[in-house]
């Protein structure tokens, strides 16, 4: 006997949850279950393209934005053929049939802490933020006549306090609604078994009409090092890796930050650098710069040209080449009162004499004498003629002006911080008088973990959609050198013996657990060509490995209700009789 149970993915960003759910297969006294995907809906065409490409199931591209919503997030009204979303809309796209399950993981940037809690505050992220509230009640509006079994509500930890007000509206929902609820952050990393520290939120809603049976958690798994998934995958650059696997081309002062900052540390660590204790030792490669004797066999020959570009290419210690043999006026030069010789067609010094001894250049008598003359100050001028340089006449003068303090009293003045300004007067420079003042405000520091560079031998920490050596720890102590290339990128050998480079954007979908090739055997890749986006939807997935963990302990209470029995696990219990409901109906009576 197989059962068939469904479920529906909203805001899943590029798939990753439905990938994990779509992979969940139980197994309950001897009925199989699995989970198939209804839709997946996103605002984000290439988002949703992503979810087929991964996962196979369809797609839906649905701004779920009320139209004040769409006003406030983007500063203007939406264009004539937008309109809102209503519960119709998500019942169509699921094609009719009410889902399972409903897993919802709206946008996080408002909530999150890279986000500055004054730019949280503003109306485009307060819009954004509603979207938690807006998408549940599309749902059980839509499927209101045929409940889901469970509600599931992802984003990070800071929810509670930044959304704190938004999720009692969500919970009061809930509980209008009949379900029981529980809510906490928990690590994807020991769910998932990743090898990445990923702390979340979840909210688990169960509707007990539907499911009587509790949910319990899934088993924590151990979280693996870096160097467990990075290390059977191909080097940066390695086309076998797709072209998502392109090594970030940064500057040399860069690579040379990432070399100085210990595995595990971060930029903080480059101010306790002793820097005049260090220098960089070139290693050209094997052959670089070469001159082959005249007399031995040459190496191989290559494609490279050019050996000015360090690349190998050979020269060769030429015994030919003798002032005997050189043209006989080879660098010659002609004398001013003899007739030249033949005029050839060669244009260069050293194969034809294109030189004369010129006597014209130094200065004789009976030329005029205001030649670079300099006037003083304190005597009348010389006749003025119409020379227009100093080497043919025009006078110069010793000026003795140019002295600060008998300028402008506020010449390149700067001004205190807690004093009053000067005037202010028409000056744009301030050489004239414009004021500089000194600002004690360029206080600027990255944040915690910029230029973070992560051990192999440790889990990674959270992916985020902005991964990058600037805005987090997206760089790895690799201690896979590599061979000599024309990369164009800088291998540093690190004190540690290891290559402290950046994370490549497949790399940094490997850590949240996406597969390395695709169904048709090429690397894995998602739509487009901008690392950025890409980086952003790899950010904003739910890996499929913990996805797959939370579907298969649903499944398995799922498959119990179904059969009548009453299940009972040693895993704790995630959704008790009444879950949070107490502390809702407590702020609502």
């Amino acid at each position: 006997m197989r059962t068939t149970f469904t479920s529906l993915h909203l805001f899943c960003g590029i798939g990753g949850g439905a990938l994990g759910f779509q992979q969940a297969r139980e197994e309950w006294r001897g009925v199989v279950g699995r989970i198939e995907t209804l839709a997946g809906i996103d605002c984000d065409p290439e988002a949703c393209a992503d979810f087929e490409r991964i996962t196979g199931a369809p797609a839906v591209q649905m701004d779920l934005f009320s139209r004040q919503q769409y006003i406030d997030f983007h500063g203007q009204e939406p264009p004539a053929e937008w309109r809102e979303a209503t519960p119709d809309d998500i019942w169509k796209a699921t094609g009719g049939q009410a889902p399972d399950i409903v897993f919802t993981s709206p946008p996080c940037k408002g909530f999150s802490g890279l986000l500055p809690e004054k730019s949280a505050k503003t109306k485009k992220y307060q819009a954004l933020n509603q979207l938690t509230v807006r998408g549940m009640q599309l749902c059980l509006e839509a499927f209101q006549d045929d409940l889901p079994a469970l509600f599931l509500l992802e984003n990070v930890p800071r929810i509670k306090t930044r959304g704190d007000r938004l999720l009692k509206e969500i919970k009061r929902l809930l509980t209008k609604y009949g379900y029981v609820f529980q809510d906490e952050s928990h690590d994807c990393g020991e769910i998932g078994g990743l090898a990445q520290h990923r702390k979340r939120y979840l909210l688990i809603a169960r509707n007990p009409q539907k499911l009587p049976n509790f949910v319990y958690k899934p088993p924590v798994r151990r979280v693996r090092a870096i160097g467990e998934v990075l290390g059977p995958l191909p080097l940066p650059d390695d086309p076998a890796g797709g072209k998502m696997h392109r090594l970030p081309r940064l500057q040399w002062k860069t690579w040379v930050r990432l070399a100085l900052i210990p595995a595990g540390g971060d930029w903080q660590d480059l101010e306790k650098i002793e820097w005049e204790n260090y220098r960089i030792q070139y290693e050209p490669r094997k052959g670089a710069m070469a001159v082959g004797e005249w007399d031995q066999p040459s190496g191989a020959v290559t494609g490279a040209a050019g050996f000015g570009r360090s690349n190998g290419t050979q020269a060769v210690a030429d015994p030919r080449l003798t002032l005997e043999n050189m043209f006989p006026s080879g660098y010659g030069v002609q004398e001013w009162d003899k007739p030249a010789q033949t005029i050839r067609a060669a244009g260069r010094i050293m194969n034809a004499p294109v030189s004369i001894a010129d006597p014209r250049t130094g200065f004789k008598e009976g030329t005029h004498g205001a030649i670079y003359r300099v006037l003083r100050f304190d005597e009348p001028a010389n006749t003025v003629t119409g020379a227009a340089r100093p080497n043919n006449g025009a006078p110069c003068i010793a000026d003795p002006r140019l002295g600060v303090a008998k300028g402008y009293t506020n010449k390149r003045q700067v001004l205190d911080w807690e004093g009053p300004a000067s005037t202010v007067t028409g000056t744009p420079d301030i050489q004239s008088g414009a004021q500089s003042i000194a600002d004690p405000r360029l206080g600027c520091a990255p944040r915690s973990g910029t230029l973070g560079v992560q051990r192999w031998d440790e889990p990674a920490k959270t992916v985020i959609g902005s991964g990058d050596i600037h805005a987090g720890a997206a760089a790895v102590a690799d201690p896979r050198i590599p061979d000599d290339s024309e990369r164009g990128v800088w291998v540093i050998i690190a004190e540690d013996g290891t290559w402290h480079r950046p994370l490549t954007t497949y790399e940094l979908a490997m850590l949240q657990g996406f597969p390395t090739h695709l169904t048709d055997g090429t690397p894995f890749e998602l739509v487009g060509n901008n690392d950025a986006k890409w980086r952003e939807r790899i950010g904003n997935a739910v890996p499929p490995a913990t996805a797959q963990a939370i579907a298969e302990t649903m499944l398995r209470s799922l498959l119990a209700a179904q059969d009548g029995t009453w299940l009972m696990a040693a895993e704790e219990i995630w959704v008790a009789p009444h879950g949070g409901n107490e502390d809702v109906m407590n702020v609502v009576h």
